[in-house]
């Protein structure tokens, strides 16, 4: 992950800017590149499949969003291209921008990342 941006961006511009190319993320104002590794992406689609199986097999009303953007806080310029996004059909009237645009503002998500040492996660 590299950052190119030395101005920073508003959601907005991000927006009109990068929202049909995967490549980038907005992480408080400033572009990131996401540079997607085959390894990275192999775990991301294997992940993906397990999860829409599972779907299948216990018939909940939930699906897989190919492409999206979650825009986690109003009030921070910050974009994420998560790797697999699981969203319920009965409660996606609450993403009020997904009408128009796969833009979701969920509060909570998952990354597939590359191991490191010393990364602290999150759970919530």
């Amino acid at each position: 992950m590299t950052y190119i941006s030395p101005k920073t961006l508003t959601f907005e511009n991000f927006l009109s800017q990068y929202r049909d190319n995967p490549r980038y993320e907005l992480a408080d104002g400033e572009l990131i590149d996401m540079e997607p590794t085959g390894p990275h992406e192999t775990v991301s689609g294997k992940l993906a499949t397990q999860v829409g199986i599972y779907l299948v097999a216990e018939q909940l009303p939930w699906f897989i969003l190919r492409t999206c953007l979650i825009y986690p806080f109003a009030d921070t310029a910050t974009a994420r291209r998560p790797d697999v996004v699981v969203l319920d059909e009965t409660v996606l009237d609450c993403e009020p921008q997904c009408e128009r645009e796969p833009v979701i503002t969920a509060d909570f998500s998952r990354e597939v990342l590359k191991p490191q040492k010393n990364v602290t996660f999150s759970t919530g």
